[in-house]
């Protein structure tokens, strides 16, 4: 998957067919659409070494992931996804079994982020926001999706320093 992101240039697709990827993808900045072929049956395994995915260098909306079950991911900012400065559309994801300080599945500071039919479930955090932490000035939409099973001594979703949430 990374290399495909590599290569892109903004407006491209990368298409991903059914499988585990075991790596750690980061978006580069590239306003891309990175699409699995199903969330059941097409995963990203950030195998305990770091965030499994990455949007830290100001992509925007029209950044896209979809259709993934993203799991394994270990850092201290956003096992599962790590957003920083950036504004994707994530969709039709289920992250689960992820690991951080703070915000085991999702982790935003700075961004602003639809995330529409997910599942972020079974997730923690050893601080704050075992599923979702939202923080820096985030301003997060949450349509459709479900947060379950997921842990951490200050809250299963966290929410801080003038950010926003948004639930339908």
């Amino acid at each position: 998957i990374q290399a495909g992101i590599n290569f892109s240039s903004d407006d491209d697709s990368v298409t991903v067919s059914a499988g585990t990827n075991v790596e750690n993808i980061n978006f580069r900045g590239r306003n891309i659409k990175t699409v699995g072929e199903d969330r059941e049956t097409t995963i990203i395994d950030g195998n305990q070494v770091g965030n499994a995915v990455s949007f830290e260098n100001g992509e925007d909306s029209t950044a896209a992931l979809s259709e993934f079950t993203i799991q394994n991911g270990s850092a201290e900012s956003g096992g599962g996804i790590y957003l920083y400065q950036s504004g994707p559309a994530l969709s039709h994801l289920t992250i689960t079994d992820n690991t951080a300080s703070e915000g085991g599945g999702i982790y935003s500071n700075s961004s602003s982020t639809n995330i529409t039919n997910c599942e972020i479930i079974g997730n923690n955090a050893s601080v704050d926001g075992g599923g979702l932490l939202i923080g820096g000035n985030s301003d997060i939409f949450l349509t459709k999706t479900v947060l379950e099973s997921n842990t951490a001594s200050g809250g299963a979703a966290f929410g801080i320093e003038n950010s926003t949430v948004n639930i339908d």
